[in-house]
């Protein structure tokens, strides 16, 4: 790809300059911010996996060992599908027509989840407020899970790094039965307080979750065993929530990003420069897992362009880099999505053993 020359300016900070060599590469690659081919044949891909892989186990015409893989494949495919598909969309990243990316964004709600709900949590309250304690709805896992070196140690926290994987693995089970009920019952949702929610946003939460039982739990039922359909249903969930729940916590919750105590703490600092030093990027060679994963692992790009579809992660990335270095600001980033467990990892340890 041909390099973006950049004109000469006196810049006077950070942000305002980044954002407009973004613009400018946008520009002289007669490019849109939105989705292209590439990506709507993906999410094509994904969804043919995932449903096809579903259709094949409620034909029951396969050994009962390979419709247990193919439990695998949907759990790897629901992953992809919220990742890809549904963050981008909820995002208002998928496409410039707002109808595309709220139709979209019910991908969400197909796999079990909630469009409203999480672009409460994700977009406003975690994009808004990253690694604030108290504050950022991501750092709130579990009890014994301890997120923010600001939170109080407990005991528990003390075995958190062995502990904190087998709770990724439920995190999917936790939202289809329990998050997304919790959250729209609370007035008190991060920053927000009394927060009254739609009723409209309510009957959506029913339908779609009885959409989701239907052909997750009850005509498999009629199927299979309860025994049979419940080691599926637990694969498939055990598969997902672990896929999820790492891809997430590498971004934040690894060595060397910072946290803040509190909302003035993050104020003291410009919003920019904070996401810089709260985020981190990994395994930004890997083209496979930057297809997969719909360029999460280029979680500092999508901070400062959440309004940017994930393909242009890799290509803005370099202008992002270069304009970091240049106004000595942090820019992190672990060379493998080993590395990056590695240092979640480690993070979690730490954690659990210092105050």
């Amino acid at each position: 790809m041909q390099e973006v020359s950049f004109q000469k300016t006196s810049p006077t900070d950070f942000h305002s300059q980044l954002r407009n060599r973004v613009a400018q590469y946008f520009q002289q690659h007669k490019l849109n911010e939105n989705a292209n081919a590439t990506m709507v044949t993906k999410s094509l891909v994904i969804y043919s996996i995932a449903f096809g892989a579903y259709g094949l186990i409620i034909a029951n015409i396969l050994p009962l060992t390979i419709s247990w893989f193919l439990c695998a494949i949907m759990g790897v495919s629901f992953a992809a599908l919220g990742m890809a598909v549904a963050h981008d969309s909820i995002h208002g990243a998928y496409s410039s027509n707002k109808i595309i990316n709220y139709i979209l964004g019910y991908t969400l709600n197909i796999i079990g989840g909630n469009r409203y709900v999480w672009s409460i949590t994700h977009n406003v309250v975690h994009h808004a407020y990253t690694n604030v304690h108290d504050v950022d709805e991501d750092l709130e896992l579990a009890p014994f899970i301890r997120l923010s070196p600001f939170e109080e140690r407990k005991k528990i926290h003390r075995y958190q790094h062995f502990l904190a994987f087998i709770a990724y693995a439920f995190a999917t089970i936790f939202w289809v039965f329990v998050k997304d009920y919790k959250k729209m019952s609370q007035r008190d949702i991060g920053p927000y307080k009394n927060k009254k929610h739609p009723w409209q946003e309510w009957v959506l939460l029913f339908v779609f979750k009885i959409i989701y039982y239907s052909y997750m739990i009850v005509i498999p039922l009629l199927i299979f065993t309860w025994w049979q359909w419940l080691i599926g249903f637990l694969t498939l969930h055990f598969v997902c929530g672990t896929i999820l729940g790492i891809t997430f916590q590498m971004a934040h919750t690894v060595e060397n990003t910072d946290h803040a105590e509190d909302l003035k703490a993050m104020n003291e600092q410009a919003w920019a420069i904070f996401q810089m030093k709260t985020t981190s990027n990994f395994a930004m060679k890997s083209k496979l897992l930057t297809w997969y994963m719909g360029g999460l692992n280029y979680q500092v790009e999508h901070h400062l362009f959440p309004k940017t579809c994930s393909v242009h992660y890799p290509a803005i990335s370099k202008i992002v880099k270069q304009t970091a270095d240049e106004y000595h600001v942090p820019y992190h980033s672990n060379p493998t999505f080993a590395s990056a467990i590695a240092s979640h990892y480690k993070f979690l340890k730490r954690l659990g053993r210092e105050n």
